[in-house]
């Protein structure tokens, strides 16, 4: 009061008036962050009663937005919002792992996530997503209660041998990368594990048509080549619109054809991962194909290889944007990476 009593009645009024405005002001920003807090946490906690089993199947890939749109269609959580702030906020973004998962409305949202976190896996169905690699699948195998030795043995080739769609698969190959289709299918614990990859090869086998077999042949490829050449078509369209596999196909069969390497990033990531010296798989400092498949393989990808586009480009780029665009000279390549940058694993182009 005596600091008002210092200035004009005007100008103290003045003061007043904007004290308690301010004042007002404060109160209902701590109010809202006090309702968008409840909301938040009340967003958080189970959807519904139910405890019905829902079966959800995450992609390989999948962003955190994916994830919780997915969730949020089965009715799973209430908010796609409050479910990405609590992953953020947990830090959990590239913790999430594919596979197929029975969900509950009546689960929380940590509790979801939990689930989704820690690959608790359904146990009676099995995943192979596409792209996904042998140790991969070799880890789900052993996850889901085999031993490493039963699982080493099932996804041994010599174990197959007479099985039709390894007819074409050279003398002395020693991994079944590349020849396991990706698909669910169900089991047991009482399944053993070669039931389980037998399965997968059958499903291989279906896709293996003739007019995919002769595809390969019309290209100058064996059966095997072409499985190693949809592999690395797998891994460099996987985010893309699969309309432009047949073109990224066409790409590498010319560079082939001319003489040219692949300059694949994901050949040279897979070798990585094998822990290579030299690395086999670059295909910036090695001519040709790799010396295997280096993931599982979709239909589309097969019979792009097969049936390659009518083009004639020696050069593609998957940019930011997510939109892959072709180019014949290295000039013009450089020009698209230059305007439209180059997609990265955090761009989640799926």
């Amino acid at each position: 009061m005596k600091i008002f009593s210092k200035l004009p009645a005007r100008k103290a009024k003045f003061v007043k008036t904007m004290l308690i405005v301010l004042a007002a002001v404060l109160v209902i920003a701590a109010s809202s962050v006090l309702v968008v807090r409840q909301v938040y946490h009340n967003n958080l906690k189970p959807a519904g009663s139910s405890q019905k089993h829902v079966t959800v199947t995450i992609p390989l890939g999948y962003s955190v937005q994916q994830i919780a749109a997915l969730l949020k269609q089965q009715s799973l959580i209430k908010s796609t919002w409050a479910f990405e702030q609590y992953v953020r906020g947990q830090n959990l973004q590239e913790k999430f792992k594919a596979g197929t998962y029975v969900l509950q409305a009546s689960q929380s949202v940590s509790e979801i996530v939990d689930v989704l976190t820690q690959g608790k896996i359904q146990t009676d169905k099995f995943t192979i997503i596409p792209g996904e690699r042998i140790d991969e699948i070799r880890a789900d195998l052993i996850n889901s209660g085999y031993s490493e030795a039963d699982v080493d043995k099932a996804l041994s080739p010599a174990t197959y041998r007479n099985h039709p769609a390894l007819a074409d698969m050279p003398s002395g190959v020693t991994s079944l990368e590349g020849y396991l289709y990706p698909e669910t299918i169900h089991k047991n614990a009482a399944t053993p594990p070669e039931t389980i990859v037998r399965l997968f090869l059958d499903e291989m086998q279906k896709r293996l048509t003739p007019e995919v077999r002769n595809g390969f042949v019309a290209q100058g490829l064996t059966v095997h080549q072409g499985i190693i050449l949809s592999s690395i078509v797998e891994n460099e369209v996987s985010g893309a619109n699969p309309i432009d596999r047949p073109q990224v196909a066409q790409v590498f069969l010319k560079r082939l054809r001319v003489g040219m390497k692949l300059e694949s990033d994901a050949t040279t990531s897979y070798g990585q991962v094998l822990e290579q010296s030299p690395n086999l798989y670059n295909t910036y400092e090695n001519a040709g194909l790799t010396p295997g498949p280096i993931s599982s393989v979709t239909a589309s990808s097969l019979q792009a290889v097969a049936a390659p586009a009518a083009s004639n480009w020696l050069y593609f780029v998957s940019g930011k944007d997510c939109i892959t665009r072709f180019s014949n000279t290295i000039d013009e390549h450089q020009a698209l990476i230059d305007e439209h940058g180059l997609s990265t694993q955090s761009d989640k182009c799926q």
